[in-house]
């Protein structure tokens, strides 16, 4: 990948960590727990995704594409801040009580992973 920016590389790669972790949670929720998740926490997770993730990705987006990002950043800072209060809340509240090892190890490559390829996204709109 010789013509791509660096940052792509780190994206692929930590989105990719990311993704697989994701993949691994949702099947060990599926089978060993059957899906039975508490309201509250699907509640809390959806927020996180809902009104975090998605808009984030929408903002980064928007930041990306036009010819003065920096229009963008107080945006994608209070979305950052939300995204970053909701997943918090979510594995302090919820995950610390009833996951083991193996579901935790899902959790922080989910989460790590998404925040390497964010960070690596957000210095190639910015630096």
């Amino acid at each position: 990948m010789p013509y791509l920016p660096w940052q792509f590389l780190v994206v692929s790669v930590a989105g990719g960590i990311a993704t697989v972790g994701g993949v691994l949670d949702w099947r060990y929720h599926r089978n060993p727990l059957n899906l039975k998740i508490p309201k509250k926490e699907r509640d809390a997770e959806a927020a996180a995704l809902g009104l975090g993730g998605v808009p984030m990705f929408a903002l980064m987006w928007l930041a990306m594409m036009h010819p003065r990002p920096t229009m963008w950043l107080i945006p994608i800072l209070v979305v950052l801040i939300y995204t970053v209060v909701a997943i918090s809340y979510d594995e302090f509240v919820f995950h610390i009580k009833r996951c083991g090892k193996l579901e935790n190890t899902y959790h922080r490559m989910l989460v790590f992973g998404n925040g390497v390829a964010w960070l690596a996204w957000f210095h190639f709109i910015f630096c």
